[in-house]
């Protein structure tokens, strides 16, 4: 299944242990709180963040009050890479939505560490590139997707996050992360209300079974193909 929602990749070090090592060794490790703040908007990109535990929300504030969320970063991603790489300022705030622990590196010592590591300088390559090709996906999905097939998408790639294998997509699956209404919303570019409606019919249809923020998906796969259509 393409994915067309950026919610998380595989550990950034995997297969990289002596790069994880070094890279840990020269960084500074801080444990945060839910709802603390990393970075804001405009503020120097003066450092990456490499996230050990936790949930991590990337996001923008509209001048309506609304708050997009581009991206979640979750354990063994590396976040803030962009704007350490050019020395621009952030051009989104990052902020804790669960108790997490991230070591954070300078751009000075990130320098190095990739002058030092090939193979983790040509992962960071891939991880920006990869980022690069969702926000292009998720335009384009805005354009010519309604919101109920946004939301499905979304859903359907929350499930392939945690389905082991072709056989779990026909089992009910309920979804680990446990985001609001209003955090969908913004992921799909609506409403807390549209999104709370379209849960409504989901549900009626059997397609799901909400019990506050938990989501079970019944039938993944007769999701996939609401996407699929």
């Amino acid at each position: 299944m393409e994915r067309h929602w950026h919610l998380g990749e595989d550990d950034f070090f995997e297969g990289l242990e002596k790069e994880r090592r070094s890279f840990l060794s020269g960084a500074r490790r801080r444990v945060l709180q839910k709802k603390d703040m990393i970075f804001f908007e405009e503020d120097p990109g003066e450092s990456c963040f490499y996230l050990e535990s936790g949930l991590i929300k990337i996001f923008q504030i509209a001048p309506c009050g609304k708050e997009p969320i581009f991206f979640l970063r979750r354990s063994g991603e590396l976040f803030g890479l962009a704007e350490v790489m050019d020395g621009e300022n952030r051009k989104a705030n990052a902020q804790a939505l669960s108790p997490c622990i991230v070591y954070e590196m300078s751009g000075a010592d990130f320098e190095r560490f990739l002058a030092e590591n090939y193979l983790a300088a040509r992962q960071v390559i891939r991880t920006l590139g990869r980022r690069l090709r969702y926000l292009g996906e998720i335009a384009g999905s805005l354009m010519v997707c309604t919101v109920g097939t946004r939301l499905a998408k979304l859903l359907a790639y929350l499930c392939h996050e945690y389905i082991p294998d072709e056989s779990g997509w026909q089992r009910p699956l309920t979804i680990p992360l446990k985001l609001t209404q209003e955090q969908l919303a913004s992921m799909v570019g609506s409403t807390q209300q549209t999104v709370s409606e379209l849960l409504k019919n989901y549900q009626a249809e059997g397609i799901i079974i909400v019990k506050g923020r938990q989501i079970t998906v019944l039938n993944p796969l007769r999701l996939l193909k609401m996407v699929e259509l």
